[in-house]
């Protein structure tokens, strides 16, 4: 029985030697092709640091610095240079977003051009710009929402900016979401339809109490019956 055991074990051994000697000889045999693959490998994850310090870092610094130009324009008020540049340092939002679409410099130009636009009274520009623009802030994502919806009041595209208000609304942001709710609230009164109308009223009376569109809400609510 012991014998048999051993003889087994033996036979395990012989059969483990055999494939590490298969294995290793097919490591001789491909050693090129595996050579290659590695030197691919390297190639690749140096290329892709060399990429990312040699083009996309040095391009990133350059939106930040075109995009620093154009918000000294903006700071002042002055939307046209803003938007447009100053023939001289300044490229403009307008370019800064076309130019640097890939870079998060490039999708905040899209902020900033459908501000000025929405400024400069050119409000289908001003959507166009404002729905290429996402960000995670608690802040800025749904005040760009409310002023897309502010675009399509001024464009008469009714429909359209209840969805932007109620996009802006659900962000619960104390400021935006009651200021949005009202605005929806009296889209949808033109739209004649004031079920929905009362319903962003009452979301105001109930949700948001101590925010500025609260104070006189109850009259809206009245209104909207």
């Amino acid at each position: 029985m012991a014998k048999e055991k051993f003889n087994k074990e033996d036979e395990q051994l012989e059969n483990v030697n055999e494939a590490l000697g298969s294995a290793g000889q097919w490591i001789e045999d491909h050693q090129n092709l595996l050579l290659g693959i590695v030197g691919g490998i390297v190639l690749v994850v140096l290329g892709f640091i060399c990429l990312h310090r040699y083009i996309i870092e040095p391009k990133a610094q350059e939106a930040s610095n075109e995009n620093a130009k154009a918000v000294e324009y903006f700071i002042q008020g002055d939307w046209e240079k803003a938007l447009n540049g100053d023939d001289a340092e300044c490229i403009g939002f307008e370019a800064i977003a076309d130019d640097y679409a890939m870079f998060q410099e490039g999708e905040l130009a899209h902020l900033y051009a459908g501000i000025c636009q929405y400024q400069l009274g050119n409000y289908e520009e001003a959507a166009e710009h404002l729905k290429k623009f996402s960000a995670d802030d608690v802040m800025i994502d749904p005040a760009s929402h409310q002023l897309l919806g502010d675009a399509y009041v001024q464009m008469g595209e009714l429909d359209k900016a209840v969805k932007a208000f109620d996009a802006a609304a659900k962000s619960k942001n104390e400021l935006i979401a009651p200021m949005s709710l009202k605005k929806a609230g009296l889209v949808y009164m033109e739209l004649e339809k004031k079920a929905e109308a009362k319903k962003c009223f009452e979301m105001i009376r109930d949700n948001y109490p101590q925010s500025g569109e609260a104070q006189d809400i109850d009259k809206f609510i009245m209104l909207a019956q």
